[in-house]
């Protein structure tokens, strides 16, 4: 029979399990009705967006500051050059760091925060775009705005109603849906992307099969009229596991595997010449293709090498060692 305090102790972690779920529901809740209330104005914050040719300066005080935070890193990191200013900071010299080529994409729930007002009339002074985003229609912040983006009305996840939970969550939302529609706008591509995250997974996630492959000597390779004598000798010094076979032309036209060798097993083996030995049109790829996706083709084909090639002649070799290795898949 479980103890008192086990009981207790099993009732207090089934009311914690009820409370994220409530919390969880009330700020997806408070998301699902900014999404209904999207109009014209998102297009047309978006539309001064994108016609910045300085940054997008982003700032906000307390929770929206944070926030705020936020929205500049994935601006940054999506093609829009973004940077937060503090708005007290901003009061003490850095509005020098908001120029007429900037917007001004400002946060505010209640839309009456003081210490935002030296940057709304800075932004006004110097004719420079201010987007905002308020909870609150009627707002000084929102009267000052060129396009005001108006949070609806949700509950926040707190049960006295206070703390910054769902208006923050919501916050950072249409951050994420301003970023990448100016992302799409943009055509941004995952070459760009990786450009911008050289570090970490993200960056690794990138890579392409040119930066990782092995070349020139380094690269198994015999003519079709090898005797595959000398061919298992390539083999076993290249340690692939196989061997690239070329003709004439240098076109790489098959490939000599262990599951080959395994195929031909008799006594007139090394007597015979590579072209009768090998497989024929190998599973190959381009440069250009991302490791992930050589891991994807090595995978579906149950093979632990890929041939690289350019104009059909082998350039690099590329094993699944080397894509797994540092976690670059």
């Amino acid at each position: 029979m479980a103890s008192r305090s086990s009981r207790v102790e099993l009732r207090a972690r089934s009311d914690d399990l009820t409370v994220a779920r409530r919390v969880l529901e009330t700020e997806a809740a408070g998301v699902a009705a900014l999404s209904r209330a999207l109009d014209g104005r998102l297009v047309a914050a978006v539309d001064l967006l994108w016609a910045v040719t300085g940054r997008v300066i982003v700032t906000g005080m307390g929770k929206s500051g944070h926030v705020g935070r936020k929205i500049a890193s994935t601006l940054g990191s999506t093609g829009t050059p973004a940077q937060y200013v503090h708005p007290a900071e901003a009061s003490h010299g850095d509005l020098g760091n908001i120029a007429r080529g900037d917007a001004v994409l400002a946060l505010s729930n209640s839309g009456e925060t003081p210490e935002l007002s030296d940057i709304v009339a800075h932004a006004k002074l110097a004719k420079i775009p201010l987007i905002a985003i308020t909870g609150l229609a009627g707002s000084s912040l929102d009267r000052a705005a060129d396009v005001s983006l108006i949070i609806p009305d949700s509950a926040e996840a707190c049960p006295m109603n206070l703390a910054p939970t769902t208006s923050t969550t919501v916050m950072m939302a249409l951050g994420d849906a301003i970023a990448v529609a100016l992302l799409e706008r943009r055509g941004f591509t995952p070459e760009k992307f990786h450009m911008l995250h050289p570090g970490g997974q993200l960056g690794r996630r990138f890579i392409k099969v040119a930066d990782i492959m092995h070349t020139g000597a380094e690269v198994p390779l015999i003519g079709l009229d090898t005797a595959m004598s000398e061919a298992l000798l390539v083999m076993t010094a290249k340690r692939f596991g196989c061997v690239g076979v070329t003709d004439a032309a240098g076109k790489l036209v098959g490939i000599v595997t262990d599951g080959d060798l395994r195929r031909h097993m008799g006594e007139d083996l090394l007597s015979q010449k590579a072209s009768a030995v090998m497989t024929r049109k190998p599973l190959c790829v381009a440069p250009t293709i991302l490791a992930a996706q050589a891991l994807g083709f090595m995978n579906e084909r149950a093979i632990t090498t890929l041939f690289i090639v350019e104009n059909g002649a082998p350039i690099g070799i590329v094993h699944i060692h080397d894509v797994l290795r540092d976690g670059r898949a």
